[in-house]
């Protein structure tokens, strides 16, 4: 028997249809996939090397911001989450705040990347540079916090058909993966060749020039989607309290295990592979470089997501796909270690893509499985407390990541400066003992710290049967709550009149 799902789409609906049935359209399913490519459209991978070495930053400073930034980030989520929960208007649940942070968010992103004009000449620990990039932070943290809580709960509410919704991901993921690296891959080429003198523009403008391009980009992607999408799973019309939204986080079993996994997870660390790729191997497209084979291995993993879902466990899927690329980089620290092969690329280059490739296989799943197992925390709350609290279960998931994760950063910052790296030096400027730190940095040391995560996961337990009833139930609950929007329309309708 096929499971059943409510559709939301008009107040008179009242009806249940199938899992079979396809709620989101071919425009939205667009828009769908454009959203999740702007998530990753951008070249947020060198911000440490551009705070670091072009706006420069002090090392020192950096762990105190990433600390105050981090508590002030676990405070403001509490809060933000209860409000949005709390939020109902004829626009949606979540749609309102998105086209609310998408204008500041645009803005903020602008000034980032505008940052080495501004303090253009001033040193790493000028007064005035650090007071705005403390308070900046502070602002762009309360912005992005409240973008991406609604964006959580947007996502989970934009079918109330599992499968589809799963399609939806599957499409996001695979369609994005051909897309949203090519800012990263052509900044890397770029930096590469003014690096080795073969391009005579400045770093700075570099970095400005495509940060503001990828900016506006990634704007008119998310406005798209704002515009676009549509909130499907009913919402009940009594907005849950403070106390109820804690209650479904704590008598959720699924997101507990979550929350404890991403807890552990978080005190894994590492120094980034963009320090050692650029100060030891002179290489940013490194990156690029090694995953040309993974590129082909990737698409095609996605094949294998429904087959392995049919013939594997969640568990057993979350398990693999999260913890095997770590593994396989202790053969990388290995190569590396012998006859300081860290600073050849003859060497490194190949270790990297066969560790690259074997990683992609799964990459698929990767993508798939924690996004699936996301929605279903939401779902598992709803069944349990009757109601539902996206915006607090969301916050609850990544609140004691970011506690850790806050304590890791501001480690990572220091262990840098300890290690002796020198901000602003460059390619082949730091010291033959900072070089091997840094490559040991980002593979012996991730693989090590990341076995905290790896024992909750064998406790995660929403499969088979249980999530089938599950589903069953939740449908003729929103069925319930339909049928109750509708009478409370009915009742205003009548007191205009």
């Amino acid at each position: 028997m096929a499971e059943t799902a409510i559709i939301n789409d008009r107040p008179d609906s009242k009806h249940i249809l199938s899992n079979d049935r396809r709620y989101v359209g071919s425009k939205e399913s667009s828009a769908y996939v454009i959203y999740d490519i702007s998530q990753s459209f951008n070249i947020n991978k060198y911000q440490d090397i551009f705070i670091t070495d072009v706006v420069q930053i002090g090392l020192s400073f950096q762990t105190i911001v990433t600390f105050v930034i981090g508590i002030w980030d676990v405070i403001n989520d509490v809060f933000l989450a209860a409000i949005v929960d709390k939020t109902r208007t004829r626009f949606g649940k979540f749609r309102p705040w998105l086209f609310i942070c998408s204008g500041p968010g645009y803005v903020l992103s602008l000034i980032y990347w505008l940052l080495p004009i501004i303090f253009a000449g001033t040193d790493p620990y000028h007064a005035g540079k650090l007071a705005f990039y403390m308070i900046f932070q502070l602002i762009s943290n309360l912005n992005g916090s409240l973008c991406n809580i609604s964006r959580t709960g947007m996502l989970s509410t934009i079918t109330p058909n599992v499968i589809e919704r799963t399609r939806l991901i599957t499409q996001a993921s695979l369609f994005s993966g051909f897309i949203e690296k090519w800012p990263e891959i052509f900044m890397g080429l770029l930096i590469d060749l003014i690096n080795h003198g073969k391009l005579k523009i400045p770093m700075k403008a570099l970095y400005v020039s495509a940060g503001v391009f990828t900016s506006t980009v990634v704007s008119i992607m998310g406005l798209f989607f704002v515009f676009t999408a549509r909130e499907r799973v009913a919402q009940r019309i009594e907005k849950p309290s403070v106390l109820q939204g804690i209650k479904s986080i704590i008598t959720n079993k699924p997101l507990l295990i979550l929350t404890i996994t991403e807890f552990l997870q978080a005190f894994g660390m590492n120094s980034g592979v963009n320090y050692y790729y650029i100060n030891v191997l002179g290489l940013a497209s490194m990156t690029t470089i090694v995953g040309i084979p993974g590129a082909f291995v990737s698409p095609a993993s996605y094949a294998l997501v429904t087959r392995a879902r049919e013939r594997f466990s969640t568990r057993f899927l979350w398990i693999v796909s999260s913890h095997l690329g770590d593994f396989l980089m202790i053969f990388v620290y290995l190569i590396g270690s012998i006859n300081k092969n860290y600073k050849k690329l003859a060497v490194m280059i190949p270790a990297f893509m066969i560790r690259e490739t074997i990683w992609m296989t799964c990459w698929g799943l990767m993508n798939v499985i924690p996004e699936e197992m996301r929605n279903e925390t939401i779902d598992y709350g709803e069944w349990k407390n009757g109601y539902r609290t996206e915006g607090m279960t969301g916050v609850a998931k990544d609140l004691a990541k970011k506690l850790v994760g806050t304590v890791g950063a501001s480690i990572k910052a220091f262990i840098l400066s300890k290690i002796g790296y020198v901000e602003g030096a460059g390619y082949g400027n730091q010291s033959e003992k900072t070089e091997y730190l840094l490559f040991m940095m980002c593979t012996l040391l991730p693989t090590v710290t990341c076995i905290f995560g790896l024992i909750p996961k064998f406790f995660y337990d929403l499969s088979g049967e249980k999530k089938e009833r599950m589903y069953r139930e939740l449908a003729e609950r929103r069925r319930s709550i339909i049928t109750q929007l509708n009478e409370f329309k009915d009742d205003e309708s009548e007191k205009t009149d």
